[in-house]
């Protein structure tokens, strides 16, 4: 074993940074807030690791806030591609259990249940999944930047390590064993992984071995705390540091200065600038009373860094000649001929999820444009984009702009959100009318829209090729239209759509799939939801071609842009799409919105200045020219394709008949019928509990064994019970739960008590009476109801005739989705009555040849809130 250089290996690192969390405070059982500095967490640590040289094109993973699913299946496809060196990075909520021997890695979806821990990834399983005999890399690097980071060393020693491959597992964690670190700055990465990043940047060959202590150096000079004002001293575990164990992670050249060029002199530093007051806009910037001098052989030399380099890399360079600042703000630039270039101010500029890749394209190219460029080479200004989802912003800006500007600890949205933004570009106009709806007397933020978007982009329903021959004509139907068409047509298609609450294009395709009816309901019925509806288009859109046969099936409804755009997610061999064009579903209008802070205006006229700028760049022909290449058409006229200058995409339309812009109010009752159907739900179980039962009763693959398996899926606020059948005569069920709410510990007492009785029973009387008793119980709301039968198929000879047709009827018209669960095979084949009937009430049939547990299991977590 040598000294590893692992360049022209194949390497990979996934780098995994929970921002955002499903379930947060005030929440009992959810984590303690969001994570915003995390999100400059991924892009500094992958801006760092592809500058370094050792990772090539595609060897970088970044993963945005992962469930845990997602998790696992991204660190096992790593593992499997892997010969080189295998980095897994990890920023996030972790917690440890209550004997303090497990580290868990809280995914998006944590919650903490009765001392349990669903949604979290505890850290021997990650050593599990990387240790694995298929494993070839050659070496693997862990890197925690979370709470109890350094109890990894622990879980490291005690590792069983069946396939002998922990010792090529080394581990470096931000802070060291029973310490909590702080969340960071919304503005800027934390501070483990900010030094981290600047230690891997600063050129020339960096070794884990010499990371290491020059990490813990800096950290110790800086002088960061953990919780309770302890230090936050960075840990490693290795086999010890020599030649044999260590492993290199940079190779950047170091940029050197001509020859001739003699040492700049750095003068003593400037004291630092007070802290700047949370909740207020940034000070104008800090200008020390020295500036540091250049002789002209010094600029001359850094300028031709600059032409050989570039401006990024210029910076490595002026940073080390200026070792020490004033607290950062005496760190300057030579950009001009021997101009020195102060720090610019940041623009805040907060958008829509689906947005933010193509914001960001924009405002990349704006920082090196002409226009923000002065004559002496310095940049004027740069723009941070950052994105949150669409129904918290809307009522952040119009319930909570006090708490924006001063965080309480029950309502914060700089942590929830971002900061307090300069500038708000939502999908569409229409949420500036939500807020306006909305506003309180106490509102601290003014918005000034412009009066036009910025560009068009429709949302279409994206079909996959094979499938859009069954819809004919992509333009001319409502959503609902071509849903059907779909559904109908042959194959399973299934029809994908993100959060509603999170992103804007999947409310305006909910407000168009629900129309002007009032069945919320029964419109979500027709989406599939395996698990959780993704939180943005471009994650949906990620995420369908991880298993090949959802890809195949699934249509997606997205904003048409994504489709020639392309998504920031891993390479992937992903089904061509076609774009179905919905007549009554509107598209995405952008819209630039100035944001304007009462109390903000110490720098109110600079900010102005840059606002306005951006603005005009954006609207210009420059601007226009990166929202072409993003996939987006023009605002106005016919909506041609702002990119003239190429052809058409495959599977995409020239023209468009755009639909009438989104109206708020439409918007908002969507989101609320969204929330009514997705809410606390109903499920009434019929459990068969006649004398042919008795060999399917006892244990978790008996009857009562696997609906106890199911109730994870429900939650404290959810309704159900569970009805024994049994009989021929008068009444055919007995009440074994009573219908209501319920611990999970007393419904599972109630369910022992069950017991197979001597008698026959009639599926279809009690089938009529579970429809009857469900359907009175949705008649005043919109909660999502289900109704499962689980039998083991023996008196299906009763479901005939005139009888089964009464049934199908009553299915077909209560609204209530039937699931009939057998414990035989064969009764979900085609034109039986189990798979009639669960198709009459547009639920799902199975039996002993599917998984029967985790199927039953995921249909009742559609219904329920559930408590995993």
């Amino acid at each position: 074993m040598s000294r590893f250089d692992p360049r022209g290996r194949a390497n990979r690192a996934l780098l995994v940074g929970v921002s955002e969390y499903d379930h947060t405070a005030p929440d009992p059982r959810g984590v303690t807030g969001q994570l915003p500095a995390v999100r400059h967490n991924r892009k500094t640590l992958d801006d760092a690791l592809h500058r370094g040289g050792v990772f090539g094109a595609g060897e970088i993973r970044v993963l945005a806030s992962p469930s845990q699913e997602d998790f696992t299946a991204a660190l096992r496809h790593a593992v499997r591609e892997a010969d080189g060196l295998l980095l897994l990075y990890f920023a996030g909520h972790a917690v440890v259990n209550t004997s303090g021997g497990e580290l868990h890695l809280q995914m998006r979806t944590a919650r903490v249940v009765a001392g349990e821990l669903p949604g979290a990834v505890s850290f021997a399983q990650v050593l599990g999944e990387i240790c694995v005999a298929e494993s070839r890399a050659e070496k693997v690097l862990v890197i925690l930047d979370c709470c109890y980071a350094g109890h990894a060393a622990g879980i490291w020693h005690r590792f069983a390590d069946p396939e002998g491959n922990k010792e090529k597992v080394l581990l470096l964690m931000s802070v060291q064993p029973n310490r909590c670190i702080l969340g960071g700055d919304a503005d800027v990465a934390t501070p483990f992984t900010r030094e981290l990043a600047e230690v891997l940047d600063e050129g020339g060959e960096v070794w884990l071995s010499e990371l290491y202590p020059t990490l813990k150096q800096r950290m110790d000079e800086a002088g960061y705390r953990a919780e309770e004002d302890d230090p936050q001293i960075p840990q490693a575990l290795a086999p010890p540091w020599d030649p044999d164990a260590d492993v290199l992670l940079a190779a950047r050249p170091v940029p050197s200065l001509a020859p001739e060029a003699p040492p700049v002199p750095v003068p003593d530093p400037e004291p630092a600038p007070p802290p700047v007051p949370v909740g207020v806009p940034d000070p104008p910037p800090v200008r020390p009373r020295r500036l540091r001098q250049f002789t002209r052989a010094a600029a001359a030399a850094v300028r031709a860094v600059a032409e050989r380099l570039g401006r990024t890399a210029l910076l490595t360079a002026v940073l080390a000649l200026l070792a020490t600042g004033a607290g950062g703000y005496g760190i300057f630039a030579v950009l001009g001929d021997s101009a020195i270039c102060a720090p610019s101010l940041e623009l805040r500029v907060l958008t829509d999820p689906d947005l933010e890749p193509a914001m960001q394209a924009a405002a990349d190219a704006y920082f090196v444009s002409g226009a923000n460029t002065t004559d002496d080479g310095c940049r004027r200004g740069g723009v941070t984009v950052y994105s949150a989802g669409s129904a918290a912003v809307v009522s952040a800006l119009s319930e909570r702009t006090d708490a924006w500007q001063q965080p309480r600890e029950d309502d914060n949205p700089q942590r929830d959100i971002g900061p307090q933004p300069d500038v708000w570009i939502p999908a569409t106009g229409a949420d500036v009318g939500r807020v306006a709806a909305a506003q309180e007397d106490r509102v601290f933020a003014r918005l000034e829209p412009d009066t036009e978007p910025l560009a068009y982009s429709p949302v279409v329903l994206a079909v996959p090729r094979g499938l859009d021959h069954t819809l004919g004509k992509s333009t001319g139907r409502s959503l609902s239209e071509l849903v059907d068409v779909l559904e109908g047509g042959p194959g399973a298609a299934e029809v994908h759509r993100p959060d509603p609450a999170l992103t804007g294009s999947a409310l305006l395709a909910t407000a168009g799939l629900y129309g002007d009816g009032d069945d919320a309901r029964g419109a979500e019925l027709r989406i599939t939801r395996p698990e959780r509806p993704e939180p943005s288009a471009v994650k949906l859109l990620c995420s369908l071609p991880d298993d090949d046969a959802v890809d195949d099936r699934g249509a997606a409804l997205v904003p048409e842009f994504l489709l020639r755009s392309g998504i920031g997610c891993r390479p992937a061999t992903r089904v061509p799409r076609t774009a179905a064009y919905p007549d009554d579903v509107p598209g995405l209008e952008p819209t630039f919105v100035r944001v304007r802070w009462d109390h903000g205006d110490l720098d109110a006229d600079a900010r102005d200045e840059e606002a306005d700028r951006f603005r005009a760049w954006l609207t210009g022909a420059e601007g226009r020219e990166v929202l072409g290449e993003q996939g987006f058409r023009s605002a106005s006229g016919d909506r041609p394709l702002l990119d003239t200058g190429s052809a058409v995409p495959s599977g995409l339309t020239g023209g468009v008949r755009p639909a009438d812009s989104a109206d708020a109010a439409d918007l908002d009752r969507a989101l609320e019928e969204y929330g009514d159907a997705h809410g606390p739900g109903r499920v009434l179980f019929l459990l068969d509990s006649s004398g042919s039962m008795a060999g399917l009763w006892d244990g978790p693959s008996g009857g009562p064994g696997i609906l106890k398996q199911t109730l994870p899926g429900l939650g404290g606020e959810d309704e159900y019970g569970v009805w024994a059948v049994h009989g021929l005569t008068g009444r055919t069920h007995t009440e074994l739960v009573p219908f209501g709410t319920h611990s999970r510990k007393k419904a599972e007492q109630d369910l022992d008590t069950g017991k197979v009785r001597d008698a026959e029973a009639d599926p279809s009387a009690a089938l009529l009476d579970a429809l009857a008793f469900m359907r009175e119980r949705g008649a005043d709301d919109e909660r999502p109801r289900l109704i499962v039968y689980l039998t083991d198929g023996e008196d299906d000879t009763r479901l005939t005739g005139d009888r089964l047709e009464q049934v199908l009827e009553r299915a077909g018209s209560a609204g209530v989705p039937v699931a009939m669960v057998t414990l035989n095979s064969g009764a979900c084949d085609s034109g039986r009555p189990a798979t009639r009937i669960a198709d009459a009430g547009r639920g799902r049939c199975l039996d002993a040849r599917d998984d029967l547990v985790p199927a039953l299991h995921d249909e009742v977590a559609r219904i329920g809130t559930g408590e995993e």
